[in-house]
């Protein structure tokens, strides 16, 4: 997700996680208008406690199992900044170690078919397999979504730079032409 924090202000999301329950949050500011690209992370538990916080970063990434059942706050604070707003590229992952995915399966299939009579092979083997698979699958998409927004920031940065680079052209040329004519005439 791509959210805009714009200059003094602060924003929050929240989540709702169980006690045991792993919340993975990666983010990057990818745009600080024609300031730093940087920016205060908080993750509070529901309590209002601070079980995480950057100060001033670019970028972040943060695994943090939960001892509690609620809704956790995630937030990007942007008050240091009177006058840029700032981009913010970010990913939060839930996880359950334990969890097991039962009504994905269809129980008649487990009760109508028995492990032996396909190749030797059980069910739970094939349901692991699939769960491997969904589990990398879904960790690929959020690494390419990371390297996009990798990209947009350096495209902010070089546009950026060659505003600058043209403006500052314009001024040397005009004062060139200025000198010039001065002294020609």
């Amino acid at each position: 997700m791509t959210v805009e924090v714009k200059a003094g202000t602060q924003e929050c999301f929240y989540e709702n996680v169980k006690a045991g329950e792993t919340i993975d949050v990666e983010y990057q500011v990818i745009d600080g208008g024609q300031g730093d690209l940087d920016i205060n992370f908080i993750i509070s538990a529901p309590t209002g406690a601070v079980l995480v916080q950057d100060l001033r970063r670019a970028d972040g990434n943060h695994r943090t199992t939960m001892s509690e059942e609620g809704d956790y706050r995630i937030c990007w604070d942007n008050t240091f900044s009177h006058f840029n707003s700032k981009t913010v590229f970010f990913g939060v992952v839930i996880e359950n170690e334990n969890e097991d995915d039962e009504d994905l399966w269809d129980d008649g299939f487990d009760s109508s078919v028995t492990a032996e009579d396909i190749y030797e092979m059980k069910v739970e083997d094939i349901k692991d397999a699939m769960d491997r698979i969904r589990n990398h699958l879904t960790k690929s998409r959020f690494l390419q979504d990371q390297l996009r927004a990798f990209e947009a920031r350096d495209r902010n940065v070089a546009e950026n730079n060659y505003t600058k680079v043209n403006f500052w052209s314009t001024v040397n040329i005009v004062i060139m032409l200025c000198t010039g004519i001065i002294q020609v005439g």
